[in-house]
């Protein structure tokens, strides 16, 4: 039975690996976009907010901005809400509801504004006509889920409406590879550690549904299986089927 499961299991990754590749393809074709991070305009609907800034240099131009601590990947998360927070002045953000921000290894790495439906530019089209002016990039965006995604030289822009408002994000590509590389390492290390039984001298894989039965107090984690081994684990009997 496990063996079947196993078998179902490698055919989906298979098939996961396969789209993955078919979409890696499709996002390496060409763009009409060759403008780079650099020479991205600044307009003032995005509030002096740039990629790759620091954090001090995010906190000048949002003061109120709180920052937590970065994940194990090095990604810390952070919003500023200005349409609900009452102690901004509704004058420095019009029209703007929710500014995201994205930060890997200390500096801006994803911008994302949701602006309410009163913003100038409420409609999808204008607004990605007006933005591709004053980011000086191509105004032909294609369709992408529920919105328009252009890609460039090193970043990307995605435009949607969103709780009846428009939304901007930019993206630093870089920093995005970075970051799945260092999520699929992570996972890969996941899926090779194995839980050692400091009572039986068992481990159990990953793969193993028996490791949850392991208590916490008698738990004892190896990177892999030979490092259990050569600790004198052996294989636990019941994922020898």
């Amino acid at each position: 039975m496990q063996r079947r499961q196993i078998s179902d299991i490698n055919r989906l990754c298979a098939i996961v690996l396969f789209t993955l590749s078919a979409c890696g393809y499709l996002k390496a074709q060409p763009s009409n976009c060759s403008v780079k991070l650099d020479q991205l305009g600044q307009p003032r609907e995005l509030f002096s907010l740039r990629l790759g800034m620091n954090q001090e240099e995010v906190k000048k131009a949002l003061p109120l901005l709180a920052f937590g601590r970065a994940d194990a990947l090095g990604l810390m998360r952070t919003s500023f809400n200005p349409h609900y927070d009452p102690r901004v002045d509704n004058q420095a953000f019009p029209d703007v509801r929710t500014i995201s921000l994205d930060f890997l290894d200390g500096r801006l790495a994803t911008l994302w504004i949701g602006y309410e439906s009163t913003f100038k530019w409420p409609k999808l089209d204008e607004f990605v006509t007006n933005f591709s002016k004053s980011l000086g990039v191509p105004a032909d965006w294609p369709a992408k889920r529920n919105g328009r995604e252009l890609s460039c030289d090193g970043f990307s822009v995605f435009a949607a409406t969103i709780a009846g408002g428009p939304s901007l994000r930019i993206n630093d590509e870089a920093a995005q590879s970075l970051f799945d590389a260092r999520r699929e390492a992570a996972l890969e290390a996941a899926e090779s550690e194995v839980i050692g039984d400091t009572r039986s001298k068992s481990y159990y894989p990953s793969d193993c549904s028996s490791r949850d039965s392991v208590p916490p107090a008698s738990r004892l984690v190896f990177k892999n299986k030979d490092d259990a081994e050569k600790g004198g684990y052996i294989l636990a009997r019941d994922c020898r089927q």
